[in-house]
């Protein structure tokens, strides 16, 4: 049951960070991988500062966090190549 949970809350922190960022979502798939991989970055960029967060509100603060970063961070990379 938790991965469900994991998914769920990978697909509401992609959707998410896909508003704050571009204005809109990318599809369930990509907001998925988006959350995802967000999850995880977050994870550890909260784990390097110190910052802890339980339970299903937590976990997707700190999704949305890491899928926001790596979402400005694909913009910096695409901004540079496309120079």
């Amino acid at each position: 049951m938790s991965f469900l949970w994991y998914i769920l809350i990978g697909i509401v922190a992609g959707f998410v960070a896909g508003k704050i960022m571009r204005g809109g979502g990318f599809g369930i798939v990509v907001n998925l991988v988006v959350g995802i991989i967000g999850g995880v970055l977050g994870g550890w960029l909260f784990g390097l500062i110190g910052i802890t967060a339980g339970g299903i509100i937590g976990s997707l603060i700190t999704a949305v966090v890491g899928a926001v970063v790596l979402l400005w961070i694909v913009g910096l990379l695409s901004r540079s190549m496309n120079k």
